[in-house]
């Protein structure tokens, strides 16, 4: 009974200490009172080629159609839209471009004025202004996150007529944006055109831009459920939901939350707006190859009834719910308390023609190839994926790292008030989106930062403390590739991931530093913090069919001879502290041109269209290998399986 009330205790103050944000994001879900109207498909173009790429504000291209401003373009979304057409200057293009897409609504939306009309962007790179039949409705800086603005009242003015949707999106950057970047202007007219300019990065992957994920509209009653936490737990087979419910358009509201299993059969009820959810016989939600029934959801549906003097409203909403618990200790890292090795890759969202644009095929062919490597786990470098892969990750118990857009920090100018401010916003609104997710485990705050400059100590202490304030019940990490006795962000994490290159970056082509360099790293970093340590980035580029014995750089052998050095030092030191390894990178991908890259990034295990190299078999074999080591599987799951 004294672990039950301590456990009880727990969840009631973890919850308590959670920062909730004035308005939530679910994730839009049809049900008896909400619709979808999906906006997928062709969009009317403009890029804003003028000088100053502001030609579309001055002239106002929002207030007509945007057919009637001048050339237009039709434009696949969600999509990138760098590698749609044959003109380089719109692959390699910086500034404002215009989308534009004409809808018509059920009638029902716009005679009842007690539905709320939404459109909800997914995600576009990366600052955003959003009009409805000329009138501005939101705006948003940073991609990757989805955005949304009511509009109900706006179509009601004319009910008549289409209602227009105009989005702008830039995808300039800025120190202060994230990832940073600069603009370089080059003012020498025997070298360059008038007015040209160039944009700088600092990180490893083409800027794509545009609308990456999907447009859509969708109504609620006017009385509606706006966000559900829950914070879960348990204790012997009891399990415990900690929920949280935020109702907005009414001061009162008549709530059932029901908690039903995988067969719709209730297990715990409440008619309270918080309170715990006792489930008995608690099916847990394990890893992927750590158990038998893996990726276990329950559905909590949220029931609300609520009315004023006009109307009566009813909502209906349900969340998916994973029971599961993450601890970390200064060796292990722990799923329902069990020791958790990641075992996994680093991905990209990034593909052939659609660039970062959300592609189901694609998801389900990654999810398939994971599965078959024997993959438990992914960290999102460099920026938050769409919700509808972190959803797949929940049902299929893949592991997640979910990482911000704090990808490439290197100027100390990044580090002042107004980035910080930003990026601290940018925390808010990912852990908003998914701290739901049972397969997220472990929050990263930035990729490889500039963390040995001063300015970073405040920096991070300041971003690392307020996101576990905003989630008491993840841990917290940041990805370094710093000495580790200058890293100032490092005393702050919970787990240290670190990247190191060793006989690639450094020492190219020596193969003999691997595992003295290696060792020397985790005997470091272990021996100054105390802290368990995932190896969260390694690897070699291999031009896919280029061979050479004895290896040499780029191809498939020394990609091989690079894992296989790593994977004996990994093998001696997770029995300490390592708890992870993740490859980069699970396919090939596109970046800037540059002298170091043939069309992209050639680390992949995988091709960019998903074929696999020699190194893809090598982390197989092992991967499984280390699945069936923990003892925990039934006898079938020591062969690969596929979705």
């Amino acid at each position: 009974f004294c672990h039950l009330m301590l456990r009880l205790l727990w969840l009631f103050a973890v919850l308590d200490a959670v920062l909730l944000l004035d308005t939530g994001m679910l994730f839009p879900r049809e049900s008896s009172s909400r619709e979808l109207k999906e906006l997928s498909g062709l969009w009317v173009f403009r890029a804003d080629k003028s000088p100053n790429r502001n030609q579309g504000f001055e002239r106002a291209w929002y207030k007509s159609r945007l057919a009637e401003t001048g050339p237009v373009i039709d434009m696949p979304v969600p999509a990138s839209y760098n590698d749609i057409t044959q003109d380089s200057t719109l692959r390699d293009f910086i500034g404002w471009v215009w989308y534009e897409r004409e809808v018509v609504v059920p009638a029902r939306w716009i005679t009842d004025e007690g539905t709320r009309v939404v459109l909800r962007v997914g995600s576009a790179h990366y600052n955003s202004v959003v009009w409805v039949n000329g009138e501005k409705v939101t705006e948003h800086a940073g991609g990757h996150l989805p955005f949304e603005a009511e509009i109900g009242s706006l179509m009601r003015k004319d009910p008549t007529r289409p209602c227009r949707i105009t989005i702008a999106v830039n995808n300039t950057l800025t120190l202060e944006t994230l990832p940073p970047g600069t603009i370089q202007h080059m003012n020498d007219p025997i070298k360059y055109p008038d007015g040209y300019f160039v944009q700088n990065i600092y990180f490893d992957f083409f800027n794509y831009a545009g609308i990456h994920r999907p447009v859509l509209l969708y109504t609620t009653p006017k009385v509606y459920v706006d966000d559900i936490t829950v914070v879960t737990d348990f204790l012997d087979n009891t399990g415990f939901v900690r929920y949280q419910v935020s109702v907005k358009g009414a001061a009162t509201a008549t709530l059932k939350v029901t908690l039903m299993d995988k067969d719709g059969h209730c297990v715990a009820s409440s008619n309270e707006a918080s309170g715990v959810l006792k489930v008995v016989d608690v099916k847990l939600w394990w890893p992927y190859l750590m158990h038998e029934n893996p990726g276990y959801l329950y559905s909590m549906e949220v029931h609300l009834m609520a009315a004023d003097e006009r109307s009566t409203y009813e909502d209906v909403y349900a969340l998916p719910v994973g029971i599961r618990t993450v601890k970390v200790t200064n060796t292990q890292f722990l799923i329902n308390n069990k020791p958790f090795y990641f075992h996994g890759v680093n991905k990209h969202e990034d593909s052939d023609i659609r660039g970062k644009g959300l592609d189901w095929p694609l998801i389900v062919k990654d999810f398939n190839l994971m599965k078959w490597l024997g993959a438990n786990s992914f960290r999102t470098s460099h920026y938050p994926y769409a919700e509808e892969i972190l959803q797949m990750c929940d049902r299929h118990g893949i592991v997640v790292i979910d990482e911000c857009p704090g990808v490439g920090i290197k100027d100390i100018r990044s580090f002042g008030n107004a980035s910080l401010a930003h990026h601290l916003d940018v925390m808010d609104e990912l852990v908003r989106r998914d701290k739901n997710h049972p397969s997220v485990v472990m929050w990263s705050v930035a990729n490889e930062p500039a963390a040995e400059m001063q300015p970073a100590a405040l920096y991070f202490k300041t971003l690392i403390t307020h996101t576990k304030a905003l989630d008491p019940t993840r841990p917290v990490t940041f990805i370094t590739d710093s000495n580790y006795a200058r890293d100032k962000g490092a005393p702050y994490v919970d787990v240290i991931c670190v990247n190191s290159y060793f006989s690639w970056y450094h020492d190219p082509g020596h193969l003999e530093v691997i595992p003295i360099q290696l060792n020397a790293q985790f005997e470091n970093w272990y021996g100054k913090y105390q802290k368990p340590i995932i190896q969260s980035e390694y690897g070699a580029d291999a031009v896919p069919g280029l061979h050479s014995d004895p290896p040499m750089m780029f191809t498939e052998e020394y990609q091989n001879a690079v894992l296989r050095s790593y994977h004996d030092i990994f093998d001696q030191k997770r029995k300490q502290y390592v708890i992870g390894e993740l490859i980069w990178n699970f396919a090939d991908f596109m970046t800037a041109q540059g002298i170091t890259r043939v069309v992209g990034n050639k680390k992949g295990i995988f091709t960019r269209q998903r074929q696999p190299k020699a190194g893809a078999f090598i982390l197989k074999e092992r991967y499984w290998r280390l699945a069936n080591e923990t003892g925990r599987l039934p006898p079938w799951t020591k062969y690969p399986c596929s979705l």
